[in-house]
C-alpha cells in the first residue's frame, strides 16, 4: 500500500510513541477491506513491535459501524478515534498525527488549550460527544477539522471522533443530506461545514468563550501598530512591525486568510510547490517568532478616529485602542446573488473544486465563469463528475487560450456563453437544476444537474469600513497610494482588499511590509511609539 519512502518516513514518526497502540480493525471480503488491512499491515510494520492489529471479533470488541474501518486505541485508556474508509491523500498527516497523539506523545498545544479540551462534557458528566466528519482525499480544507477533533479525542475520554472518507460512503452522506466537505456532526446533528481549527471548534463548545475573550482583549493596552487581517499581508506586515521595536497587535478572523482555500502554489519565488495550508501554517511560525500579539477567531465590525489614534470594535464587543491600523483583510468568493443560492449553499453549490468535486462522481454539475479558476474547474471536474456545463456571462470565455483549448477538447464538458444565470433550483434538500437567461435572445433555460460550482471573482472583505472615513472604490476595494496609505492618516491598508492590481501572495506581501514601514513612518513623525514612551 505505502511505497518504500513513506514506509520509513512513518517509521522515523512512529519512533516517537511513547505508549503501545493496538489497530482495532471492522474488515470484509471487499477490495476496500484488502487495501485498508494492506494499509494497516504498513502501519504494524512501520511501528516496529509498538502497534498491533486485531480484527473487531478476535479482540472481543463491537465491531465499527462501518465497512472498512478501524480504531486507534491504546491499553490504558478508552480512546474514541476512528477512520472509515482510507486515510490517504490529504488525511494521511491526519492518521499519523493520530497514532503519535493516542499513543502519548504530546500534541503542539498550550497547557490551557490542553485543560479546556479535558474539561468539555456533554449534556451532563458521563455523557459523550460523539464528532463525525465527513473528508475526501483531496480536501485541503478537511485535515484542519480531522486533526483537531482526532487530538480532542485522543484528549479528553468523553470525546470521540469517526473520521469518514465521503466517496468510499457515498450512500451514507447522501442519506444524511451531506453534499460538501468538511462536514462535521456531532451526535448525529449538524455541527459545522468547511474549515475549522481547534481553537474555533472549542469556542464553539464553550458558550462562555466569546465573552472571557472579548473581555481579555478589551483590557489590552493600546498598540502602535494594529494589524486587521492574518493572510499573507498581514504576516509581513506584522513581523516588518515587530521587527522595528513597537508594540504590535494581529486581529483575524482565521490566521492564514485565503491562503488556507488554495491549493498548489508554484509561482512564489524561491518555494517551486507547495499548498496554502502549509504556507499559512509557516506564516502564522514566522510571526510568532516576534513579540506580536496575535488575536484570532476576531472579526472587525467598526473602524473610528479618536484623539489619540483608532478605536475599532469586534463582532463580539471587544474593543482595541491604537495609534495606527493596517488593514488587510482580504476578499472572499463572490456569490452569484440569485435565488435559491443561499438555500442550497452545501447542498450542491460550492465554491472548491478541489473539495467538492469527489462527491459528485458520475454526476453533472455546472461550473459558472469562463475566466482562468472557472475553466480550470472545470477541466478538473471532468476528471471526476459525469458532465460538466460551463457557463459564462460574457459572449466568449476569457481564460488564458492554453487552457481553453484543453477545456473544448474534453468530451463530456459543454461551454454557454452570453447566460445569466438567475436561479438555483431544488427540491428542498439539495440542489437540483439551475436557470438561466440567453442575454442575446432573453429566453430562459433549465439544466438539469446536481451540483454548481461558482468561480466569478473574489469580493473585498471591507463593508465593516464604510463609515470609517476610508475611501473605498466603487468595487468596494480600499483605496491606497504607493506607500499603502488610505484617505485616512494613520490607516494603511495591503492585499487583496485594496486596489493594488494583481492579487497575488507574492504582491500581497510586498505590499505588507510597505504598509508597515508607512506605519512607522507615520508613528514617528506624529507621536513616540507607545513602547519608547513607555520605557521613558
Amino acid at each position: 500500500m505505502l511505497d518504500t519512502e513513506l514506509k520509513a518516513q512513518l517509521a522515523a514518526y512512529l519512533e516517537r510513541l511513547q505508549a503501545p497502540l493496538t489497530l482495532i480493525a471492522t474488515l470484509d471480503a471487499t477490495d476496500a477491506s484488502r487495501d485498508m488491512r494492506a494499509l494497516l499491515g504498513d502501519i504494524v510494520d512501520a511501528g516496529a513491535g509498538r502497534i498491533s492489529l486485531k480484527d473487531a471479533g478476535e479482540a472481543g470488541v463491537e465491531p465499527g459501524s462501518r465497512l472498512p474501518s478501524f480504531r486507534i486505541t491504546r491499553a490504558d485508556a478508552d480512546i474514541g478515534v476512528e477512520f472509515a474508509g482510507l486515510p490517504l491523500g490529504h488525511e494521511f498527516t491526519s492518521l499519523v498525527l493520530a497514532l503519535l497523539h493516542v499513543g502519548k506523545h504530546p500534541p503542539k498545544l498550550t497547557e490551557d488549550d490542553i485543560a479546556r479540551i479535558k474539561s468539555l462534557e456533554g449534556n451532563g458528566p458521563d455523557s459523550e460527544l460523539h464528532f463525525e466528519t465527513f473528508f475526501s482525499q483531496s480536501c485541503q480544507s478537511c485535515p484542519d477539522v480531522v486533526q483537531s477533533l482526532n487530538t480532542m479525542a485522543a484528549l479528553n475520554p468523553r470525546i470521540r471522533h469517526s473520521a469518514v472518507d465521503g466517496a468510499a460512503f457515498s450512500d451514507e452522506m447522501e442519506e444524511r443530506g451531506v453534499m460538501a466537505v468538511p462536514t462535521v456532526l456531532l451526535n448525529g446533528q449538524p455541527f459545522g461545514t468547511g474549515r475549522m481549527g481547534m481553537a474555533e471548534i472549542i469556542a464553539k463548545l464553550d458558550t462562555g468563550a466569546g465573552e472571557k475573550a472579548a473581555k481579555a482583549i478589551s483590557e489590552k493596552a493600546p498598540f502602535d501598530v494594529l494589524v486587521v487581517g492574518g493572510g499573507p499581508a498581514g504576516a509581513a506586515a506584522a513581523i516588518y512591525a515587530a521587527r522595528k521595536g513597537i508594540r504590535t497587535g494581529v486581529l483575524a478572523e482565521r490566521f492564514g486568510g485565503q491562503v488556507l482555500d488554495t491549493l498548489a502554489i508554484e509561482n512564489f519565488v524561491s518555494v517551486s510547490h507547495t499548498e496554502g495550508p502549509q504556507m499559512a501554517t509557516a506564516l502564522e511560525a514566522h510571526v510568532a517568532d516576534y513579540e506580536v500579539d496575535v488575536m484570532n477567531l476576531q472579526r472587525a465590525e467598526k473602524l473610528e478616529k479618536t484623539d489619540d489614534g483608532f478605536r475599532l470594535t469586534t463582532a463580539s464587543g471587544a474593543t482595541l485602542q491604537a495609534k495606527s491600523v493596517i488593514v488587510s483583510t482580504g476578499a472572499r468568493w463572490r456569490k452569484m446573488g440569485v435565488p435559491g443560492e443561499d438555500q442550497y449553499m452545501t447542498k450542491g453549490v460550492a465554491f472548491c473544486p478541489h473539495c467538492d468535486g469527489p462527491l459528485f462522481k458520475g454526476k453533472r454539475v455546472a461550473v459558472i465563469g469562463g475566466g482562468n479558476s472557472g475553466v480550470e474547474a472545470a477541466i478538473d471536474l471532468a476528471g471526476i463528475v459525469g458532465h460538466v456545463t460551463l457557463i459564462e456571462f460574457d459572449s466568449q470565455l476569457r481564460a488564458d487560450e492554453v487552457l481553453q483549448a484543453k477545456l473544448r477538447s474534453l468530451p463530456n464538458v459543454a461551454i454557454i456563453t452570453s447566460a445569466l444565470t438567475t436561479e438555483v433550483l431544488g427540491d428542498g434538500s439539495k440542489v437540483t437544476g439551475l436557470v438561466y437567461e440567453d442575454r442575446t435572445t432573453g429566453e430562459k433555460h433549465n439544466v438539469e444537474l446536481e451540483g454548481i460550482f461558482v468561480q466569478i471573482g473574489l469580493l473585498p472583505n471591507t463593508e465593516w469600513l464604510k463609515d470609517s472615513g476610508v475611501s473605498l472604490s466603487p468595487r468596494g476595494e480600499i483605496v491606497i497610494d504607493d506607500r499603502g496609505a488610505t484617505s485616512l492618516p494613520g490607516v494603511l491598508a495591503a492585499g487583496d482588499a485594496t486596489t493594488v492590481p494583481y492579487k497575488q501572495i507574492i504582491i500581497a506581501m510586498g505590499a505588507g511590509a510597505t504598509a508597515s514601514l508607512s506605519a512607522f513612518d507615520h508613528l514617528i513623525r506624529t507621536s513616540a511609539p507607545v513602547a519608547q514612551a513607555q520605557a521613558a
